[in-house]
């Protein structure tokens, strides 16, 4: 291992792999991963897009990774959401006039591995087992990490350090960004990896209201009897119960013959993206920039978009031999442009929904129950609201 590296990318998730490969192209780039094996625990419900269409999925994966059968564990064909009172709302490919799948369930531990062999080859030299436990600063510019591996401490230099060390990112506290999250910007996540479990074999199912108070559940079949079956709950709403007692709950109610074999726990930012995500030296990507999806907590298309364009950016700066604000803030700007501001709207989206009672939810859906895919859009979505419940527009006045 050298004392010195152009960029040092902490995390191994599919931000820093992406970002670590995107770098390697021009630039000689470490990649840390503090696990002893990339990819485990799972820690998210693996599902992604890979198609564009309105309130479904918003960008294809397949912009940044092409999928490979060995890591996908089921296609989806639809999604269906359900009410309180059981009111179901559903879009399909074949609604939408579309052949190809709308979206995969992966298989977390292989994709994530995927996408850290394609850095290696990319030229990136990856190491597992290898902590950072703090940052090289001189005169406010980030210079290098400190790391420790197998009960050894050591530093290593570089031109710019990304952080790619998810929530609350202790890379970016070191340099002096704020990533602390609030209790009404974090999901308290809980899944189940189940066996005989039935499902409708290709569709993604969410469940709304107080079973996940100002979360969701949700049920994703991954072939053969298998699914993930899990909820997050807001960290403001949790009330002295644990995520856990509530997935239980829900599992006993809908899902009663399901054998669990696997349990993953975690946290997930719902909040705005923070405000900074560069400084001097340093560049966050990531669930470390809070770029997760404010509704969903899905982080994998966001991680793919902005560790793609903090790879490039860095390639830049160190080809300039300039890695200071002035020059990372093209990466603010670029991803801003990407998907910064429809995420903002997003996030107000997110905060009318959190706070909607089971009958304001019911409503809502009693609203879209029957929807076609000519109104799947922010218009006729809105027509269609104020026609079937006029008293809506009261409860949507902020948000619009």
């Amino acid at each position: 291992m050298k004392e010195d590296y152009d960029i040092i990318v902490v995390g191994a998730g599919p931000a820093g792999s992406v970002a670590a490969q995107n770098a390697a192209a021009g630039s000689d780039v470490l990649l840390i991963e503090k696990r002893p094996e990339i990819g485990a625990p799972v820690r998210c419900a693996e599902a992604v897009p890979l198609v564009e269409t309105p309130f479904v999925f918003h960008t294809s994966f397949e912009k940044y990774v092409k999928p490979d059968r060995k890591w996908v564990a089921s296609e989806v064909k639809g999604v269906r959401a359900t009410a309180p009172d059981g009111t179901i709302v559903e879009v399909s490919g074949e609604m939408l006039g579309k052949e190809e799948p709308l979206g995969i369930v992966l298989e977390r531990k292989l994709f994530d591995r995927q996408l850290a062999k394609d850095a290696a080859r990319s030229g990136a030299h990856v190491m597992v087992r290898t902590r950072a436990t703090g940052l090289i600063l001189q005169d406010g510019t980030v210079r290098g990490v400190k790391l420790s591996r197998l009960g050894e401490a050591f530093d290593v230099r570089a031109k710019l350090v990304i952080g790619a060390d998810g929530v609350e990112s202790q890379v970016g506290r070191w340099a002096g960004i704020n990533t602390a999250l609030t209790l009404g910007d974090i999901q308290s996540c809980v899944q189940y990896h189940m066996q005989n479990v039935e499902l409708t074999d290709n569709t993604l199912d969410f469940y709304f209201g107080s079973a996940a108070p100002s979360g969701y559940a949700w049920a994703f079949p991954k072939g053969d009897g298998a699914a993930n079956i899990g909820l997050g709950v807001l960290g403001s709403k949790l009330r002295g119960k644990r995520p856990l007692a509530y997935l239980d709950e829900f599992v006993a109610q809908r899902f009663p013959g399901g054998k669990p074999v696997e349990l993953v726990m975690g946290a997930c930012p719902v909040s705005d993206a923070l405000p900074h995500t560069v400084s001097n030296g340093l560049m966050l990507v990531g669930d470390a920039a809070h770029h997760t999806d404010p509704i969903t907590g899905g982080g994998i298309m966001a991680a793919l978009q902005s560790g793609t364009i903090a790879g490039q950016v860095a390639n830049k700066a160190v080809r300039k031999n300039d890695a200071s604000v002035k020059v990372l803030r093209e990466y603010e700007t670029e991803w801003n442009r990407s998907f910064g501001k429809s995420r903002k709207r997003t996030y107000r989206v997110k905060e009318f929904v959190v706070n909607l009672s089971d009958d304001e939810i019911t409503r809502i859906f009693h609203a879209f129950a029957g929807i076609t895919a000519e109104e799947l859009n922010p218009k006729g979505a809105l027509k269609r609201l104020l026609r079937l419940d006029p008293r809506l527009l009261f409860s949507l006045r902020k948000l619009l």
